[in-house]
């Protein structure tokens, strides 16, 4: 049993190895230096957390928490998203700040798995949060700068798909009442995107034709703009109607943007992250079997921490992103300085001298060298000061 656990790693943990690591720093510095150039400000949080603050208010399922107990009897959480943890700043050491608040992160999050199944238990994410700034320009400031930081990282097939869950919260309230069961199992058939299974419920539902009608055409909202007149035709009500026309505002503000080709729309949108209340969106790209970034609009989740603002913004997950970037250079940048004893010094020299420049140079005595062609692959570029080498690639 010693032997076997040796070379193992708790359920969803995974080690990241130096190619991936490269790839990774690639493109966090690219998503960053994006965000910075909107004006937002980095900023980090503990990785521990309370569970009767950021615990709770976390759209996180309980039991994909991990906790674990301090000292003191209190239950912590290793913090299962980022969001969460940014609210409970901004409503304590950043409330007397000037809003707007833009601010952005960087680092991992946690989240248990039950099984394995090939899903991250530990992952990056790099995000923003804009507080304070409740209009549709704050909803497309966030979706502009993810389209743009998404370009810049060196992704150029994607698509953000945008809806608003308050257009499919209103719809079913209207058709299905205080049916709070037919509106969980509904809603759940949504966002696992089973059309199948929403179509299946739907039907065997004891509804007139005209309702059931109504919820099926919901999963032809769908598309470019041209959704709008078909929502608009399908609503139900004033909060439907409202859900349409600020979806419509956002369209033209992200063509101000010049974004609007990577946007789609989608108004059976539903996200697992509870605390959203208007605009969502998510990411995706070709030939990834999964989320890409996510986001959107929560103007309840600061309440809860007994600030009156309103937020919006997004998160990348870095990991995925680097995969559907899937750039197979090697992207090597050391340079490689080959010595002997007789030219050790004079590799230490020119090995300094490169330094100096900004290049990372390896320096390798050749002795300790198993094979030196696959150790020369390894490199851009190689110098080579023994005798049997000569002076190459200098």
């Amino acid at each position: 049993m010693a032997k076997r656990l040796m070379f193992e790693k708790p359920l969803g943990m995974r080690d990241t190895l130096p190619f991936f690591y490269n790839q990774k720093s690639k493109a966090r510095e690219q998503l960053k230096s994006s965000i910075l150039s909107y004006g937002f400000s980095f900023m980090d949080t503990p990785f521990l957390e309370y569970h009767e603050t950021v615990g709770k208010v976390s759209a996180t399922k309980e039991q994909r928490l991990f906790k674990l107990l301090d000292q003191q009897g209190h239950t912590l959480v290793l913090r299962p998203d980022m969001t969460a943890p940014i609210a409970r700043v901004a409503a304590s050491q950043l409330k007397d700040a000037e809003y707007p608040l833009r601010l952005a992160y960087d680092g991992p999050v946690f989240r248990a798995q039950q099984a394995e199944g090939g899903k991250p238990a530990q992952f990056e994410q790099v995000g923003t949060e804009l507080i304070g700034d409740h209009s549709s320009h704050g909803d497309a400031e966030v979706i502009a700068l993810l389209v743009e930081s998404l370009k810049r990282s060196g992704l150029t097939d994607f698509v953000i798909t945008i809806g608003h869950i308050g257009y499919v919260k209103a719809f079913f309230k209207d058709l299905l009442g205080n049916d709070e069961s037919t509106k969980e199992l509904l809603l759940e058939h949504l966002y696992r995107k089973n059309y199948v299974g929403y179509r299946e419920e739907v039907k065997a539902q004891t509804l007139t034709d005209d309702k059931k009608n109504a919820l099926l055409a919901l999963l032809d909202l769908r598309g470019g703009e041209e959704v709008f007149a078909k929502s608009k035709s399908l609503a139900r009500n004033q909060v439907c109607m409202q859900a349409v026309n600020e979806l419509k505002q956002l369209y033209k503000l992200l063509s101000n943007y010049g974004v609007e080709s990577h946007v789609k729309f989608d108004f059976n949108l539903i996200s697992h992250m509870n605390y959203y209340t208007g605009i969502l969106f998510e990411g995706y790209a070709p030939n990834l079997g999964a989320l890409l970034c996510n986001g959107g609009r929560y103007d309840t989740l600061l309440p809860s921490f007994k600030l009156n603002a309103s937020a919006t913004g997004f998160a990348i997950h870095l990991e995925r992103l680097v995969e559907a970037i899937n750039d197979e250079e090697n992207g090597e940048t050391r340079l490689g300085v080959i010595v002997d004893d007789d030219t050790h010094i004079k590799g230490v020299q020119k090995a300094k001298e490169l330094r100096q420049q900004g290049y990372p140079v390896l320096l390798q005595h050749v002795d300790q060298i198993p094979d030196i062609q696959e150790f020369k692959n390894q490199l851009k570029e190689h110098i080579d000061f023994t005798a049997k080498g000569g002076q190459n690639d200098e």
